[in-house]
């Protein structure tokens, strides 16, 4: 008789661990060891048991045939991607015998770690490797592509609150998503919309560009890119100068309406028309509406810091819904990142202790200028270490990054999932786990959920998490402070202020029952004030004392000091671009397209761009061109085009389409370099320039022009940008939202 064999089955909790506002908590199932389904949590009240399109396939990206599972080593040019199996002992000796012997040529500042928010775990994400490099000595590493300029501005304006929590929103009644495609890049939030939607909600979209989130609104209002604050300034004027305030909210819970009330004198609707491009009456008509319908809401996206007067926009559309008392209500008021009550012990991450004084810093968004040593550096850095970040294709100045990275004398290490564009130019690289075979503790900048992830499975081969990768750097480095021996699980319990009042009743018996947790807050916080400022009100005019060059200490890899800059104005005000039209008329003369680089629906910055499932929906690399732009330079749809400025030049297939503004192009951010028959990436035309606050990259601040590329390709390359092109062509076609259930 042939007996019965039994599977083994276990669902596991888990937690996407991807750059998004979502952070959704995961239901993985295990069959005899293999993960066979990651599904959304259906008890989690933001998650909703729906995943996102990006992550709903994610067992795609660990069972890749293409996935990195051991250490690696460079046996071809550097770029060729031409690489050889090696130990881990031997990849770890080669890089510690590295480490130590540039240290003692060149000293340790000569070694640069570069990571991002490839993960966002509080064990594994951005700062995993703080402890380990602020012990080395090595150079400190800024990290401020994203949200360091948006944070800074609504801190001086609100302090450290959650703000509106998100499951309020169906209590809304007039909801503005300000340059937030939510449907592409918050789409969990789309339910509490649609919810408010059904009982009256009016939903306002602003935004340069149709996008998925703007047709579906009942208001899209197509704003001139860097000039967000502008129009902020201008509803403030027709808000105060005819009675719409809550007189009694501005006495009691704000400071400096009457600096505010004098500064927006000089922002009528017909000065803002002029500048945002908006008609003067929707100015008016948005003014009021705001002001007249309560409870009103703004969710604000990360895109509005992205020029150079990112930060004081940011200040100006913070200043909105107190001005009107939308903080008495439940659902008003406005949601920025509501990270800031997850009690982190960021000491614990950064080890800011080792920190050696006069140590330099350097900004890794200039990571071009500084591999290319185009300001001296005294060392140059000698050695890069990246981990948690591809920034070949998302940071600015693409050509002198990969200059840089070809350099023969810099030795480079990647710990990846994959051959990235970066990690082509390595000369080790170190296999990564993924999400379902790490443990790590999930906070979230857009929901108050802690969440756990649970490792599902053994590591694949020989990936390890990042945790893990830095416990063995330090033990062959011979560093013996007890902080590179703590376990995974004896990081949880230091991560977090367990003691915190946030956290009433949450402990790890909690998560491991239920895979999440909210925390204990307020769902109406401020309707008396009680702002965490240094007044304890809402700060027209700011008290905090920023400067042009402060950064939070969250965004660098330690607290050390830094050299103070230009003081920034306590009032809101309108800073243009520097590359506009208004701004500079002689470069706009040579480049006069602004060029956006979007999110896209498929992709989360760079991940999941080189999997064949992602890669067929998203479609291929485009230049989106408004109708009369392509007309005035003879380009046809589909047409490959050469996008370019004094920084560099892409190429891709154009798309005309209405769907932006005349004078915008708009190309779609992610797609690997070397993955795009055409050549380079929209980074290649990226300005390294930061934004008004907290050294942010001002992506958005880039002036180019758009020609018909030269056809000397070769037939294969013609055909496929033929197929390119056919792939994207549905994306002109009306889209159905993604559905997530309330």
């Amino acid at each position: 008789m042939v007996g019965t064999v039994h599977k083994t089955l276990e669902v596991v909790h888990g937690a996407c661990p991807h750059d998004c506002p979502d952070t959704c908590s995961m239901l993985v199932t295990v069959e005899d060891g293999r993960a066979t389904k990651v599904e959304g949590n259906p008890e989690h009240p933001f998650t909703q048991g729906t995943l996102c399109g990006k992550v709903s396939d994610y067992l795609d990206r660990v069972y890749s045939e293409d996935r990195l599972l051991y250490p690696m080593r460079r046996v071809g040019p550097k770029g060729s991607g031409q690489f050889e199996r090696i130990s881990w002992d031997e990849a770890l000796t080669t890089i510690t015998e590295k480490f130590k012997a540039t240290i003692a040529e060149y000293g340790a500042e000569a070694i640069m770690p570069c990571s991002y928010l490839g993960h966002e775990g509080l064990l594994n994400g951005l700062t995993v490797g703080d402890a380990f490099f602020n012990r080395l000595g090595a150079t400190v590493t800024e990290r401020t592509m994203c949200i360091s300029c948006t944070s800074t501005a609504y801190l001086m304006t609100y302090g450290p609150t959650h703000g509106t929590d998100p499951d309020t929103f169906r209590h809304s009644k007039y909801i503005v998503l300000w340059g937030c495609n939510a449907l592409s890049t918050n789409v969990h939030l789309w339910p509490f919309i649609q919810a408010a939607r059904k009982n009256g909600a009016k939903l306002v979209s602003i935004d340069p560009v149709r996008t998925r989130t703007a047709k579906q609104s009942d208001w899209h209002i197509p704003i001139r890119p860097g000039t967000d604050g502008a129009l902020a300034l201008g509803m403030m004027h027709v808000i105060i100068n005819e009675g719409l305030t809550d007189d009694d909210y501005i006495e009691n819970y704000t400071v400096g309406f009457e600096e505010l009330k004098a500064r927006v004198q000089d922002y009528p609707p017909e000065k803002v028309a002029e500048i945002t491009g908006i008609a003067t009456e929707d100015i008016i008509t948005l003014a009021r509406e705001f002001a007249a319908t309560q409870p009103a809401v703004i969710r604000i996206g990360v895109a509005l810091e992205k020029n150079a007067g990112g930060g004081q926009g940011i200040r100006a559309i913070s200043c909105l819904p107190a001005l009107v008392g939308a903080w008495r209500h439940l659902g008003g008021g406005m949601l920025q990142a509501p990270m800031w009550p997850f009690p982190i012990r960021w000491d614990v991450v950064h080890r800011p202790h080792f920190i050696k004084p006069g140590t330099r810093v350097l900004n890794q968004w200039q990571l071009g200028r500084i591999l290319t040593n185009e300001v001296p550096l005294d060392p140059p850095v000698k050695m890069l270490f990246v981990y948690n970040c591809n920034p070949v294709t998302q940071a600015a100045e693409q050509e002198k990054i990969l200059t840089g990275l070809a350099r023969d004398d810099l030795f480079t290490v990647v710990s990846e999932q994959f051959l990235t564009d970066t990690a082509d130019y390595a000369d080790i690289v170190l296999p990564a786990t993924t999400q379902v075979e790490n443990l790590d503790l999930m906070f979230s900048w857009g929901h108050t959920y802690v969440t756990l992830n649970n490792a599902a499975i053994a590591p694949l081969g020989e990936a390890v998490s990042n945790t893990e990768l830095f416990r063995r750097l330090a033990a062959k480095m011979g560093f013996e402070e007890d902080c590179f021996k703590l376990s995974d699980e004896e990081l949880t319990m230091e991560v977090l202020d367990w003691s915190a009042p946030v956290m009433d009743g949450i402990d790890m018996d909690v998560l491991k029952a239920q895979g999440y947790a909210k925390l204990k807050i307020e769902d109406v916080p401020h309707a008396e004030g009680n702002f965490p400022t240094p007044s304890g009100k809402c700060e027209f005019v700011s008290g905090m004392g920023v400067d042009s060059n402060f950064v939070l200490p969250a965004f660098r890899q330690g607290y050390e000091t830094y050299e103070p800059g230009e003081p920034v104005d306590p009032l809101p005000t309108f800073t243009p671009q520097r590359e506009s039209a208004r701004s500079n008329p002689k470069l706009a003369e040579r480049y006069p397209l602004s060029l956006m680089s979007a999110k896209p629906h498929q992709f989360v910055n760079s991940c999941f761009a080189n999997l064949p499932k992602h890669a067929k929906l998203q479609g291929g690399p485009r230049l989106i061109i408004h109708p009369e732009d392509a007309k005035a330079r003879d380009i046809t749809d589909g047409q490959l085009v050469k996008v370019f400025n004094d920084r560099g030049i892409f190429q891709a297939p154009a798309m005309i389409n209405d769907m932006t503004r005349q004078g915008v192009v708009v190309a779609p951010l992610g797609y690997w370099r070397k993955l795009n028959p055409a050549g380079g990436t929209v980074n290649a035309a990226t300005s390294a320039t930061f934004t008004d606050m907290g050294h942010t990259a001002a992506v958005g601040d880039s002036l180019v022009e758009v020609a018909v590329a030269v056809e000397n390709q070769s037939p294969l390359r013609t055909q496929l940008l033929s197929m390119i092109s056919s792939l994207f062509a549905r994306v002109k076609k009306a889209e159905t939202p993604t559905k997530v259930g309330v």
